[in-house]
């Protein structure tokens, strides 16, 4: 966190500031131990937060220093990214993982800085397809928090977004081409492209995290984006094979539900409740009938009366006590 703030510099300790950034590039070398390495995301975090408060306060001074300000910030951006860019690609797991759970506070401290959505979403991404199951895990978890960003960044594949090279890290400086802006997507919107992959995912962590967040896009999406992008992979989760995964996505439709209404789950939800209220494990059973009372305020008193009412009345007679007594 003090080599962060050391980028709040002026003329008079340029040099110190940048002396201590060169320390920082060698202390996250590959040569360095895990245990060292492991501290790279969290250091870059403290250093997109000073630079984005920077870039605030510059807000007020003149045009001569905000464009000098700003030309400082955009070389230390440029110095940083590839730095996160190695964690992600790191030989280590832990190293991977760690940048994996810490993304979302990656994302939010360099937001609003020029270029770096670009470079970072598409790493991002491949967090979401590491080799180890625990990295994708710990990736698919900031997935909401990582869309709710806002920001504005180019489509998967898009031929004119400097962010597409080999390292990922490279900011386009001609980002106030219109043209270019035209083909922006909200990161949400291009996060969603990648769901249905996750829902196939071997990892049974994983479609179980995706089942407890994705559906928190659906504000984010709006109702016709939801419906036609959303929801599929939503659909998919309910008939998982996992148990587990099933129950998170039945409790975690709330904002989907929301967003589209409920009349177009309906068809799929009734199947996976009835599946798992007949689940072998009673921890199961006994999460589902903690959950009618939001599922029934969610869908509806006709459809609890007709659909779920039965359920509640069949738990009387369930072999296992504490299923008894919830009913």
């Amino acid at each position: 966190e003090t080599l962060g703030a050391a980028v709040f510099f002026d003329k008079s300790n340029a040099n110190y500031s940048l002396t201590l950034l060169d320390l920082y590039e060698l202390l996250a070398g590959g040569d360095q131990p895990d245990s060292v390495r492991l501290h790279t995301t969290e250091n870059c975090v403290c250093f997109g937060r000073a630079m984005a408060l920077m870039l605030e306060q510059s807000s007020s001074s003149s045009s001569i220093e905000k464009e000098e300000i700003m030309t400082r910030i955009d070389a230390l951006v440029k110095r940083i990214l590839p730095l996160i860019a190695a964690t992600i690609d790191d030989r280590s797991w832990r190293v991977r993982w760690t940048a994996a759970s810490k993304f979302a506070d990656v994302v939010h401290a360099f937001k609003t800085l020029h270029g770096a959505m670009d470079a970072l979403v598409p790493n991002y991404e491949k967090l979401l397809q590491d080799p180890e199951a625990e990295v994708r895990t710990a990736a698919t978890y900031n997935l909401s928090e990582v869309a709710k960003t806002k920001a504005m960044v180019y489509p998967a594949g898009w031929s004119g977004a400097g962010s597409d090279s080999d390292n990922g890290m490279d900011i386009d400086d001609d980002d106030d081409d219109e043209n270019k802006n035209t083909h922006r997507i909200p990161v949400a919107q291009r996060l969603v492209t990648r769901l249905v992959g996750l829902t196939e995912d071997d990892s049974v962590n994983v479609r179980a995290a995706l089942a407890m967040v994705a559906t928190e896009l659906a504000p984010l999406l709006g109702k016709d984006a939801s419906v036609s992008n959303l929801l599929p992979p939503m659909l998919l989760l309910l008939r998982d094979s996992s148990s587990e995964v099933r129950l998170n996505i039945i409790s975690s439709l709330s904002l989907l539900n929301d967003v589209i209404g409920t009349d177009l789950l309906h068809q799929s939800l009734l199947p996976a409740i009835l599946d798992l209220a007949d689940d072998g494990k009673w921890r199961i059973r006994l999460a589902v009938i903690e959950r009618i009372p939001l599922l029934a305020k969610q869908l509806g008193s006709d459809f609890f009366d007709d659909r779920l009412l039965g359920l509640c009345v069949g738990w009387l007679g369930d072999d296992i006590s504490s299923i008894r007594e919830a009913a």
